[in-house]
């Protein structure tokens, strides 16, 4: 393996930054105090300041005007979906929104594919979601679930939905050891995707949509017991 990366003092002047921001001590449309006071009050130079600020306006997060100053950016109102992973990382909180917009998207997507999925796809599809129940242990046979969203994605011919599951499952990122949980028990994991890419396989649109549901409800259900489980061993460590 090779030697972890190392925190360098612009990743966490990034953070505490973001921390900051995120948590509304820097509300959208105010500006940061002046350069040297921050840099002061973090015992950084300018220089580490302004890269911290490159990547926070990368991000989306500030906005930096030429003798103006750099104001917080309203992300809510116009950022992109690009910020979920960030905004998970501070708060998992958004994970109970992102699951309601995996559920109704997860149960569209598998009703296109199950209308315009090719044969070559659906090939793909079965040989996909065989491969989660041969998986050896959780985290595979979560990756190897995940090949098979981004299939049936694939199939519906609309790229836009091939991007929208690349994001939720970017947004799931920071949280992922803990919705390991549906995962863990390979062959399970299988039998609850199955019925979704049997339907696709049908060309039954109905089926394909009720399938995906019952398949996003049962694991959201094991997801969300798996965070909330997480969330009270790291109460009991403080």
């Amino acid at each position: 393996m090779g030697a972890l990366p190392r925190e360098t003092v612009v990743d966490v002047l990034e953070q505490r930054l973001r921390e900051r921001i995120l948590a509304g001590r820097h509300p959208a449309g105010s500006y940061l105090p002046p350069e040297r006071e921050l840099a002061d009050e973090f015992g950084v130079n300018r220089t580490t300041l302004k890269h911290a600020f490159g990547r926070l306006v990368h991000a989306g997060l500030l906005e930096t005007r030429h003798g103006v100053g750099t104001r917080v950016r309203d992300f809510l109102r116009l950022g992109g979906a690009d910020l979920l992973p960030m905004l998970v990382r501070h708060s998992p909180d958004w994970i109970g929104e992102i699951f309601e917009v995996r559920h109704s998207i997860g149960a569209l997507i598998a009703e296109r594919a199950a209308s315009r999925a090719t044969e070559a796809q659906v090939a793909e599809l079965r040989r996909l979601v065989a491969a989660v129940a041969e998986a050896k242990g959780g985290e595979d046979a979560q990756l190897a679930d995940a090949e098979v969203h981004r299939a049936l994605a694939r199939a519906t011919g609309n790229r836009v939905y091939v991007l929208l599951t690349n994001t939720l499952f970017n947004a799931y990122l920071p949280v992922r050891s803990a919705l390991v949980g549906p995962f863990e028990d390979a062959r399970a994991a299988h039998d609850r995707l199955a019925p979704v890419v049997e339907a696709v396989a049908a060309r039954d649109e109905s089926a394909a949509r009720t399938a995906a549901g019952a398949y996003l409800s049962a694991t959201e259900r094991i997801m969300l017991e798996g965070l909330a489980d997480t969330g009270r061993g790291q109460g009991g460590q403080r």
